[in-house]
């Protein structure tokens, strides 16, 4: 996440979408962990710009992200599925 400090300035907007909270191997094996979002927090925390960053709505994801601001949202998923299923995800921001 090194790019979050190269590209930071104050009218900067990340738009982040990292594996949801337990499927972090969905990607590959090594390509994202459970401590990436404890960074991932970390350095977000940190940045002059603001950010958006979508996940599943879980216990440690609002643990991990609850000093920022949440969004719940219920978006319906279709791809790659025969019926419709409805989920429910955070949309969290720097407030």
């Amino acid at each position: 996440m090194y790019w979050l400090g190269k590209y930071d300035g104050p009218v900067t907007l990340f738009y982040l979408d990292p594996p949801y909270w337990g499927c972090e191997t969905d990607y590959g094996r090594d390509v994202f962990a459970r401590d990436d979002f404890a960074e991932m927090a970390t350095r977000l925390a940190a940045i002059e710009g603001k950010f958006l960053l979508s996940l599943n709505d879980c216990e440690g994801v609002r643990d991990t992200f609850g000093a920022f601001t949440f969004e719940e949202v219920s978006p319906t998923y279709t791809a790659g599925t025969k019926s419709a299923k409805a989920v429910n995800e955070l949309v969290i921001s720097k407030g």
